[in-house]
C-alpha cells in the first residue's frame, strides 16, 4: 500500500480562507485525484489501495516530518 497525502487547495492559503478542493498526492507532489471534499478524497484513495494521510494541523504539512501526518 502506497502512502498518499490528502491536502486542501490552494496550498499556503491564509487560515480561514475558502478551500477550493482537496487533492490526493504522492510523496513527489504528483496529483493523483481531485475531490470536492476531504472525505471523498480519502474514500477514493482507499478504493485505489492507498494509505491516505492528512495533516494533523493544516498549515504544518511537511512530508519529511512524519509527526505532521496521521493515517485515516
Amino acid at each position: 500500500m502506497a502512502v498518499v497525502y490528502v491536502e486542501a487547495r490552494p496550498k499556503g492559503r491564509p487560515e480561514g480562507t475558502k478551500i477550493d478542493d482537496y487533492v490526493v498526492e504522492d510523496h513527489a507532489d504528483h496529483v493523483l485525484h481531485t475531490a470536492a471534499t476531504q472525505q471523498a478524497a480519502i474514500a477514493w484513495a482507499k478504493t485505489q489501495g492507498h494509505s491516505p494521510h492528512v495533516a494533523r494541523v493544516r498549515h504544518l504539512n511537511d512530508r519529511k516530518r512524519p509527526d505532521h501526518w496521521r493515517a485515516v
